[in-house]
């Protein structure tokens, strides 16, 4: 069965790190007033390659929902057909898509959650930070601690810092920690890998309540906080054992792969 393709129509493009060659993109959509997705889900963008033949790759949506609007954050794949056609687009050019796809979305109710991201895995956290505090309306986020740990090889590759320190600033429950894997001179900040900050916070806040992580309540599975976590797969990886080492249970874990 087709799905319906629409014509997602590039608005602005931003170019995020010159070294990683990685690019925001905001897009609209040619045949929508509106475009209803959730909150970390993704949209599959098709195009032929030189040989005629369709190609079809899924990216994260790295914005909550506005009028017929999405963002894309992509870098530039070495040989890749579809981060090129991407990165290369000007404004006013268009590319097919279809969606939204997807079951990375905020578990409800909402709980306390810890989102867990290495390079462009961060898109669907961009969204799902936009979607809990959004610059107007209402705050969604219900006080509730919400943390967002970012891991990355070099100053550089931090995307989107200035907005998540912003949201930080102003929302005392949204705290951000941005982590590098590599030496960078000059950096004052945390270095190592996300599954070592995401253990000092799981464990710290379970000192905090005097209690395991995982709350039991009368509804079945119920918790009390849940961690999103996409990246590359050993990361999500890495980060799903800690949190099973740490005594969480196998649903309060969601997570997307992208390779």
């Amino acid at each position: 069965m087709a799905r319906q393709l629409f014509t997602a129509r590039l608005e602005r493009k931003l170019l995020l790190s010159d070294p990683a060659q990685c690019f925001h993109l905001e897009f609209s959509i040619d045949e929508l007033e509106k475009f209803d997705f959730i909150a970390g889900q993704f949209v599959s963008t098709v195009a032929n390659d030189a040989n005629g033949k369709s190609q079809t790759r899924a990216y994260s949506i790295a914005s909550a929902p506005r009028a017929n609007q999405f963002d894309l954050c992509v870098n530039r794949v070495e040989n890749g057909f579809f981060s090129n056609l991407l990165c290369d687009l000007e404004p006013g050019q268009t590319v097919p898509f279809h969606g939204p796809h997807g079951l990375f979305t905020l578990r409800q109710p909402l709980t306390e959650a810890i989102f867990i991201a290495t390079g462009t895995g961060i898109a669907p956290m961009r969204g799902f930070v936009e979607w809990l505090f959004p610059e107007s309306g209402e705050d969604r986020s219900q006080g509730r601690p919400i943390w967002l740990v970012y891991g990355t090889r070099y100053t550089t590759e931090i995307y989107y810092q200035k907005y998540f320190e912003k949201i930080a600033a102003e929302r005392h429950n949204f705290h951000y920690v941005s982590s590098l894997s590599r030496q960078n001179e000059g950096w004052e900040g945390l270095r190592g890998y996300v599954q070592e900050h995401v253990a000092r916070i799981v464990t710290e806040r379970a000192s905090r309540n005097h209690s395991a992580p995982v709350v039991t309540v009368a509804e079945p599975a119920g918790f009390d906080i849940h961690a999103y976590i996409c990246g590359l797969n050993d990361m999500v990886s890495a980060n799903r054992d800690k949190l099973t080492e740490l005594g969480w249970e196998r649903k309060q874990i969601i997570f997307e792969r992208y390779d």
